[in-house]
């Protein structure tokens, strides 16, 4: 009976869907029934693969994995990430912080547990924008300056992620930028011509000025800017003297270390652990471009990194190509996909979606021949905080539907956070937000329990498989 009502609703569901996608008309339902799914990954053979080194990092504690998160606005703040990151490496080892990526620099909002700074401002383009030749790569946000005096400050404020291996990624791997890990300031000292000031006093002329400090009457005018020999009491003059007076000018200045170059990158290493560089001009540059550093320690485990732009989509990930060849820099072994979201408030209907979602994947395995992929489906929300959304309801159902065509595993977060109907009752929870489409921390930390607690489960029925 409860299967057949099952049944029912996601056809009820997906029919509305349709409906919905077609004549692109909100409708407004009045209904407070919420899927309940189980917590799983669908098509889990696919990450046998990962599996096998999961176990082997576990039993010999030698070797590294590889995970990638790209998505949008969901993973730019990285809390949903960031706690599968932390759970993952609790489980299995710590073996780096992974890619960062200067957001405050571009003013948009980023990761908490590592601080940028520069004394420079620089200019930026995300990837949602049409590609106008600005080096948009891998972190889905070009950082760029002609200037030739900056110094960039990296901070790693977490000690869990303290590094003495760094990657510098660049456009086309040119060297652009050289490390430094400490300044000192350097004071220059020189004279200049002293000024005195002088406060008009009433009956003063410029005559009786002058001829009080011993200068013309042109070089008092010339001074101040006048035009003329009135003046007023109470004003003040600039008389200029032939006194001296010392100028003090600081400056930082940084001693370059030894990068070296390697495929895809520059890198630094260091036997001492690190919580602190500075990146400098490198010399003979007159354009520098950042894409994103990786940091990452000697230790066996997960590098977890992320790659989320607010307003993002497959196309915009798809429309730069210098994202698939810095990717690989990255050796990703599982590279995990959270988008959709922002493809449904476009109204993208889903083939279309689906097309999208195939290509960023076909477009990273070329490069990367051995990954694999893990989908997780867009989380519900709702347009105008009112109106069920319900391109992401099909989404859901067409990315299940394809997983084992295609080759992925998937996480069904959609179904998992209530499906089509579901949101009110995230709202009373303080999940999800009140604009109805992000999350709260307490809601991305939900997805990334949630996504631990079915990762590892499927982890640990491989182990029960291989033992039997």
């Amino acid at each position: 009976m409860h299967n057949k009502f099952f049944s029912f609703l996601f056809f009820l569901l997906f029919s509305f869907s349709l409906c919905a996608q077609s004549d692109s008309l909100f409708v407004e339902i009045d209904t407070t029934e919420v899927i309940t799914a189980i917590n799983e990954i669908k098509n889990n053979k696919v990450l046998i693969s990962i599996f096998d080194k999961l176990a082997n990092l576990q039993k010999s504690k030698v070797g590294k994995l590889n995970v990638v998160h790209i998505g949008d606005s969901h993973i730019q703040a990285d809390l949903f990430s960031g706690l599968m990151r932390k759970n993952l490496q609790q489980q299995f080892g710590n073996a780096g912080r992974g890619l960062v990526f200067p957001h405050s620099l571009v003013k948009t909002n980023g990761t908490a547990d590592v601080r940028f700074s520069s004394n420079q401002t620089w200019e930026s383009q995300r990837n949602i924008y049409p590609n106008t030749g600005n080096p948009v790569g891998l972190s889905g946000i070009a950082l760029f300056t002609k200037s030739n005096d900056f110094a960039l400050e990296m901070t790693v404020k977490n000690q869990e992620y303290v590094f003495n291996k760094l990657k510098i990624i660049t456009p086309q791997n040119i060297k652009m930028f050289e490390v430094a890990l400490t300044s000192k300031t350097i004071k220059i000292e020189s004279e200049i011509p002293k000024n005195i000031l002088h406060k008009i006093k009433n009956g003063e002329s410029l005559s009786v000025i002058s001829e009080k400090y011993d200068v013309s009457i042109a070089q008092i005018k010339k001074e101040n800017g006048l035009k003329n020999n009135n003046i007023r009491a109470g004003k003040t003059l600039k008389i200029p003297s032939k006194e001296k007076a010392k100028k003090v000018v600081e400056r930082s200045e940084f001693i370059p270390l030894e990068t070296r170059l390697e495929e895809g990158f520059h890198s630094f290493e260091t036997d001492t652990l690190l919580h602190k560089i500075y990146l400098i001009p490198a010399l003979n540059q007159s354009d520098y471009a950042l894409n994103g550093l990786v940091l990452e320690n000697n230790n066996p485990g997960i590098i977890y990194h992320t790659i989320g732009v607010n307003g993002a989509k497959c196309s915009d990930f798809t429309k730069f190509p210098l994202f698939f060849e810095q990717l690989a820099v990255l050796q990703p072994d599982l590279v995990i996909i959270s988008l959709g979201t922002n493809e449904s408030f476009d109204k993208m209907i889903t083939s279309e979606f689906i097309v999208q979602l195939n290509l960023m994947m076909e477009l990273i395995f070329a490069k990367n021949p051995t990954t694999v992929f893990l989908i997780t489906t867009p989380p519900p929300s709702q347009f105008k905080r009112k109106f069920p959304n319900t391109f992401v309801a099909d989404y859901t159902k067409e990315i299940l539907a394809q997983a084992d065509l295609k080759n992925y595993a998937v996480w069904d977060m959609f179904s998992n956070f209530g499906g089509l109907f579901g949101v009110n009752q995230l709202v009373k929870e303080g999940i999800i937000g009140a604009d109805k489409v992000h999350y709260t921390k307490v809601g991305y930390e939900r997805q990334g329990q949630l996504l631990t607690e079915a990762f590892l489960s499927s982890f640990e029925n491989y182990k029960l498989e291989i033992n039997k």
